[in-house]
């Protein structure tokens, strides 16, 4: 069993961020949290700005040599100017470049906004879905509502809302700069927070949950799976993949779970749909709220299977084979939104964090799962793979059991013994309609047979007219009615 286990088995130390910080990691950061990842790579950046001004005085140098030396020459003085004024105008751009770098995360827009006689530049999705979304609007009256009671309520609410139509112009940007916006947008509005609630963070974080819910459900047609990114592409290969791994069984995976349990059963059926339902929301949180909620499904199957308390090493194959089963709709680029737009601090504690990086692990192991991962050989491995074998077919002895000519003979027989079978029943259905075919007629015809007994037993009586007649000439001699008459006294 330790064996089966080891390809799958994750010690939860590795689910904690590289750096030791102690928050929980993500792939997608080469394992580090949220705050780490920032750290890392506000560091890099400003390592390459120090090399690229170290690049720039480089070529400064040369290029004011190159023209002290031209210009000692009367014959070249005019050459020589012309790439010097190159140069001033490339080095005041790349400083102006580097300045934007820094400011453009902090301005309302990257783009001029449109003027009211060209309304139409933005794209007619993301008009309805800053105006006439329903979600949007209807998340709008909720936050406005939430904030009422609070005194700053009406700046925040500004700020976000400026904010998020500034995003709007800004859809060009690659996905981590909008990422990077986002989150400097919530470390900035938090730590104002901070200041006024005097450190309660419960209240801090009711207020990040709603400014979360408000923005990313305006912008979620602009961030999430943006054209900049190759986010489809990865969807499109995680699918293709799971539909590859189709035959993995829950006895590869050493899942600890009796799905003939109607209770066990019924928990992983909730576990599957939570799971498909993420891509159905557009807020992070209720993402998240998905995968807690499969997870909670995950871990009562587990109890109810084992009659003991789920383990974390039960939890992580059980996690693997819901997805293996529901393969998600937009897989990664749901990760990928949870990612760069959930509030950090989400997603480096709670169980929402913990959740989401067992499930960022189950879709990695997915990536790379092997025969080994599955105590199968390499060769069997590509036959349920390549489609040749599959494990619920009935194998042979000896060295047939892994020929491919042997496993395809064997799914022929099967499929014409299905076939014979199948033609069985066509005739005994055929049967069984011409004999109903039989009896309707004859059914049919002691209908007929009796309603014709009927009508000739009993003959229908018709009068005759003239006696009606002559009873009309007969009333027509009558006396008139008696009238009545008042006597006077």
């Amino acid at each position: 069993m330790m064996s089966q286990r080891r390809g799958i088995h994750l010690d939860q130390s590795e689910l904690l961020c590289t750096k030791g910080c102690g928050f929980y990691g993500n792939t997608a950061w080469q394992g580090l949290c949220s705050k780490c990842w920032r750290e890392e790579n506000q560091r890099e950046k400003q390592k390459q700005i120090q090399e690229d001004w170290a690049l720039a005085e480089k070529l400064q140098r040369e290029e004011e040599e190159a023209y002290a030396s031209r210009h000692q020459k009367p014959q070249s003085q005019q050459s020589a100017i012309t790439p010097f004024s190159k140069f001033e105008e490339r080095k005041t751009k790349e400083k102006s470049s580097k300045v934007h770098t820094v400011t453009k995360f902090f301005s309302p827009s990257t783009k001029t906004p449109p003027k009211k006689g060209t309304l139409a530049s933005p794209s007619p999705s993301s008009s309805t879905g800053r105006h006439s979304s329903v979600d949007s609007d209807h998340a709008t009256r909720e936050f406005i509502d939430f904030l009422k009671p609070l005194k700053s309520g009406r700046e925040i609410f500004k700020q976000c809302r400026a904010f998020t139509e500034s995003m709007v112009y800004k859809r060009d940007m690659g996905a981590d700069e909008l990422s990077e916006c986002v989150q400097d947008f919530y470390q900035s509005l938090s730590d104002r927070l901070q200041t006024q609630f005097k450190g309660s963070s419960d209240h801090v974080e009711s207020v990040m949950d709603e400014v979360e819910k408000y923005m990313m459900t305006r912008l979620y047609k602009e961030v999430f799976c943006p054209e900049t990114t190759d986010d489809e592409k990865k969807d499109l290969a995680i699918q293709k993949r799971i539909r590859a791994l189709h035959w993995v069984t829950i006895e590869m995976l050493c899942v600890p779970v009796e799905e003939e349990i109607p209770e066990v059963s019924d928990s992983v059926v909730k576990a599957i749909t939570d799971v498909i339902e993420m891509d159905s929301k557009r807020v992070p949180k209720e993402k998240l709220a998905c995968i807690t909620r499969c997870s909670k499904h995950i871990f009562n199957a587990i109890k109810v299977s084992k009659k003991e308390a789920a383990s974390a090493d039960d939890f992580l194959p059980t996690l693997i084979y819901i997805v293996l089963k529901a393969n998600p709709p937009r897989l990664q680029s749901n990760i990928q939104y949870i990612t760069r737009f959930s509030n950090p601090s989400r997603l480096m504690t709670g169980e929402d964090g913990y959740y989401f990086t067992n499930l960022c692990c189950a879709v990695a192991f997915i990536e790379k799962l092997d025969g080994q991962s599955l105590n199968l050989s390499s060769e069997e491995f590509e036959l349920y793979m390549s489609g040749q074998a599959s494990p619920n077919w009935p194998q042979a002895s000896g060295a047939s059991s892994c020929s491919p000519g042997s496993a395809a003979l064997s799914q022929v027989h099967k499929r014409l013994d299905l076939l014979t079978g199948l033609g069985e029943r066509q005739e005994r259905v055929m049967e069984k309609a011409r004999q109903m075919e039989s009896d309707l007629i004859d059914w049919t015809d002691e209908v007929e047979q009796k309603v014709q007994s009927v009508l000739e037993s009993f003959p229908a009586e018709t009068k005759d007219p003239t006696a009606s007649t002559a009873n009309n000439v007969e009333n027509e001699l009558l006396p008139p009615p008696l009238q009545p008459q008042v006597f006077a006294g």
